[in-house]
């Protein structure tokens, strides 16, 4: 189940929160439980018995770090039992296959792939759950004495198939008494509705064309539709991502709780280093304290720091996908990171804000071109036709200008920051007229997806899959 479905939408979303208004404050967490249980049952009912033993170890293994706190040894091997089972979980479905398939291939063996389907959201659950028993063993959080508000934490389901990566410090006393007004109701609604427009208006419809392009012969492209398509690719990527965050945190806003926001408008950057601070920040932020500042961060020399660079970039290449491209994905951008760091963020800075700003996005769309395909020889193609000026367009490229030229047009706009500025002084008027058309504008996105949900079967969601 997507939340941009009718079913979720119609059927799902409604009964849920008329159950969960009516019963008292200590029976929300059980609601929450039984609805997550049964979301995740819609998309995949065989994994959720693991989920559950994840979370009774999580659980059990925090008091007991808890416990032992004096007790070095204890506590470490708790810790590490923990930290070992959640990253094998995760190893065993997410790249099992991947590690067989390179076998394979360098040495020519014929060992067969395992073909296991990946749990739904299993990165997220992993790093979420890693990040509660990181901070439970540092003494940065107290460790959750009731089980009962530990299973509703760790499946929350607004957020645990694709973020944001909520950790436990956030919600923590949200889960004992949830923060429930109608003004939060009011503003997670119309949150919600935003990620959906952003989704299902925009996402779904410049994904099309990237999924006629990608299906299509890479070799034929033009100059212009090459650059063209990954700037499709790009606005599908980030208001599908983007608009499924919003959403989560909608809902989270609905049901009494607050989760971190996860996009700041990254297209806008004028550097690579600027755009990582806006793009995914919950899972930039979670490398930074449990793995980059844990390494010893800038702190131990530049040779130090540049390793340390490295490995974080090697390992959110990794997390994405068990892919070649998403590892050198991520090691491109730890290299131009790097760069950045030495000579690049000064030169940009006499450059001014429109040059950097072109540089930005120039190699934030050549680092989707990796990103987009697992076969290496269509990267290769694909840049091929993206550099060769002398095959610049043709009828086909003009034919896709035309019918997807608008929805470029509009999503580039709202990837700015001009739209949430008109949002929010709709938000701000106290005038009677301008709050009858903030309620008509809300309701008339609403209005337009649903017709777009129920006449097109184009709608699917990127991050699903890790």
């Amino acid at each position: 189940m997507v939340f941009s479905s009718i079913v979720f939408l119609y059927i799902f979303l409604p009964i849920m929160l008329l159950i969960y208004f009516i019963v008292p404050n200590k029976f929300k967490n059980a609601v929450m439980i039984v609805v997550s249980l049964i979301f995740f049952a819609w998309g995949e009912i065989r994994y959720i018995f693991i989920m559950l033993l994840l979370a009774v170890m999580d659980y059990v293994c925090g008091n007991k770090i808890n416990k032992y706190m004096d007790n070095p040894t204890k506590k470490r091997i708790f810790f590490f039992i923990d930290v070992g089972t959640n990253l094998l979980i995760l190893f065993f479905f997410k790249y099992a296959d991947f590690i067989i398939t390179s076998i394979n291939s360098i040495t020519n063996l014929n060992i067969p792939l395992l073909n296991i389907p990946l749990p739904i959201g299993v990165s997220f659950n992993t790093f979420q759950s890693l990040s509660y028993i990181i901070d439970v063993y540092r003494g940065t959080v107290k460790c959750e004495k009731s089980f009962y508000n530990y299973l509703a934490y760790t499946m929350l389901f607004p957020q645990i198939i694709a973020g944001p990566i909520v950790r436990y410090e956030t919600v923590d006393k949200e889960l004992e008494v949830k923060n429930i007004s109608i003004d939060n109701f009011s503003l997670g609604i119309k949150r919600f509705i935003v990620g959906l427009g952003k989704k299902v208006l925009i996402a779904n419809n410049i994904g099309a064309l990237w999924n006629t392009i990608e299906q299509g012969q890479i070799s034929n492209l033009t100059f212009v539709l090459a650059w063209f398509g990954i700037i499709a690719f790009a606005l599908q990527i980030y208001f599908d991502f983007s608009g499924y965050s919003d959403m989560a945190i909608g809902l989270a806003k609905m049901f009494g709780m607050d989760f971190d926001e996860n996009f700041n408008f990254p297209y806008i950057s004028k550097s690579i280093t600027e755009f990582w601070r806006r793009w995914h920040i919950t899972l930039s932020s979670w490398f930074r304290d449990y793995v980059y500042i844990p390494l010893g961060g800038n702190r131990k020399g530049f040779a130090k720091q540049i390793r340390n660079i490295l490995i974080v970039w090697f390992l959110t290449g990794a997390w994405h996908g068990a892919s070649w491209n998403f590892i050198l994905w991520g090691l491109y951008f730890g290299v131009i990171l790097i760069l950045e760091k030495l000579i690049i963020l000064k030169l940009l800075d006499k450059c001014g804000k429109i040059f950097s700003h072109i540089y930005a996005i120039i190699l934030i769309l050549i680092g989707w071109v990796i990103f987009a395909f697992e076969d290496l020889q269509k990267i290769g193609a694909y840049f091929g036709a993206m550099f060769n000026i002398t095959n610049f367009v043709n009828n086909e490229a003009l034919y896709y200008l035309r019918n997807y030229g608008l929805i470029a047009i509009i999503g580039i706009i709202c990837s700015t920051m001009l739209v949430k500025k008109l949002l929010v002084k709709l938000d701000e008027s106290n005038k009677i007229g301008i709050k009858i058309i903030e309620v008509v504008v809300y309701i008339g996105i609403l209005i337009l997806c649903t017709a777009s949900l129920v006449t097109d079967t184009f709608n699917p969601f990127l991050y699903f899959r890790f």
